[in-house]
């Protein structure tokens, strides 16, 4: 073999290993963001810099939490949506960016189900049915019934708040008048955190909330629960009763949210992801954080994550529809 025929037959060698290299380089080999489509300080945001820890300190590689808020948090999940499919950009999903905003946005620039990968479910938190004890109009309101009551004698007199037009709790109170057959007038704030200030004002009657920023109000006498919207009661609540139990069964509205790649990812990063966050969710520590804000620690395979997506999909979409409800 003479030396020019020696040094291509080298080359050629190098080249053909090079991308066998590049395939065994380990997941995650640089860091990883996690795109939340909320604003930080939120339960989102806590709940996602929590696992960015716990990741980060289980694979060796940074997990850094980016906030990308705005559109009922569409522009975060379309940003993961069109990002590259590495495993290096994921989202924390939620109901909102999954399954309400498909009936809401008529032209959403991604497909929930055509641009992401399920990686896992990671909570669902149900939201608790609130008011003041000091508002006049609900003062002898105890039970969901007695509110039902209230309602159906003044059809739209009680207001309810919510976090936005089309929010997940907009759409969870407009389920059980639907469910109750009554009519309430929605008041839409920009953030749950001001609507449920009102309500502990008693400048809005009632409002649907999740357990994690009700239960301090609760605690301090400002509020008072009339149902919780899990179909079990809440260890933190044990005395508050669900809908489905005064009157209404089956009743059950649950705030999910979980994690996502883009579609086309590959199947062994996204194997490695979904064993390392099962590992996380299932954690002490995790399945305190999380039980702590009202929900357990799910954990599940992506198969199940995404059939649960597409139920919802179809579900949400009924209500928008039938409630006539549009973005704001």
């Amino acid at each position: 073999m003479n030396a020019r025929h020696l040094a291509s037959t080298v080359a050629l060698a190098l080249a053909c290993s090079l991308p066998c290299a590049q395939a065994q380089v380990p997941y995650p080999s640089k860091p990883v963001k996690l795109i939340v489509p909320f604003s930080a300080g939120g339960s989102t945001d806590l709940v996602a810099r929590q696992i960015a820890q716990e990741m980060t300190a289980r694979t060796g590689q940074s997990f850094v939490v980016d906030n990308k808020p705005g559109a009922g948090s569409t522009i975060g999940a379309d940003f993961v949506a069109k990002a590259p499919a590495d495993g290096y950009t994921l989202l924390l999903g939620t109901i909102s960016s999954h399954a309400t905003a498909v009936g809401l946005y008529p032209k959403l620039p991604y497909d929930p189900l055509k641009d992401f990968a399920p990686i896992t479910e990671i909570t669902a938190i149900p939201n608790l049915i609130v008011a003041s004890p000091q508002n006049p109009r609900l003062s002898n309101a105890k039970t969901l019934g007695d509110l039902v009551k209230l309602a159906k004698a003044k059809p739209g007199a009680l207001t309810y708040g919510s976090s936005g037009s089309g929010s997940s709790n907009h759409l969870a109170t407009e389920q059980l008048m639907a469910a109750a057959g009554i009519s309430l007038n929605h008041i839409p704030y920009k953030g749950s955190g001001p609507a449920l200030n009102d309500v502990a004002a008693g400048h809005t009657d009632l409002m649907l909330d999740v357990v994690l920023s009700s239960l301090p109000q609760i605690k301090a006498g400002r509020l008072k629960a009339l149902g919780i919207t899990s179909l079990q009661r809440s260890p933190l609540l044990p005395d508050v009763p669900t809908v489905a139990e005064q009157g209404y069964p089956g009743f059950e509205v649950l705030g999910w949210y979980g994690l996502f790649a883009p579609a086309g990812t590959p199947p062994a990063v996204l194997e490695r992801l979904s064993q390392d966050f099962t590992a996380v969710l299932r954690s002490d520590k995790m399945r305190a954080t999380l039980e702590s804000q009202g929900g357990p620690a799910i954990a599940s395979t992506p198969a199940q994550f995404a059939a649960l997506i597409r139920s919802e999909i179809t579900r949400w979409k009924k209500v928008v529809e039938q409630a006539g409800v549009k973005p704001e």
